[in-house]
């Protein structure tokens, strides 16, 4: 059982080979993969989480996908003064799936 923490973009994800996980928008190379940052390395018994062995640690992924998420509805208002404004927003996403953990 080998398992890494990983930071993708402001969050942090618990990943596995073969684990898909949606992140913030992310721009894949040529092949279509990326490789994210490890911030916690567990390997059976054993838990790595200094620096220098995981700058040694490389987490790839294939992106499956480019989304969008549900969309979100912001209001403004203010009391007496006739003041109100909507706005939307959708989040821009990506889809990836973990390839290897070495």
């Amino acid at each position: 059982m080998v398992y890494a923490v990983v930071r993708s973009g402001g969050r942090q994800e618990k990943v596995e080979v073969g684990t898909i996980v949606t992140m913030d928008r992310v721009q894949a190379d040529k092949s279509g993969n990326i490789t994210l940052p490890a911030v916690l390395l567990v390997d059976g018994d054993k838990i790595t989480s200094d620096a220098a062995s995981l700058a040694k640690v490389t987490v790839t992924a294939e992106v499956l996908e480019d989304l969008r998420g549900p969309k979100i509805v912001i209001q403004h208002y203010k009391n007496k003064t006739g003041y109100k404004r909507r706005q939307g927003h959708r989040q821009e996403l990506t889809r990836v799936k973990v390839t290897g953990i070495k």
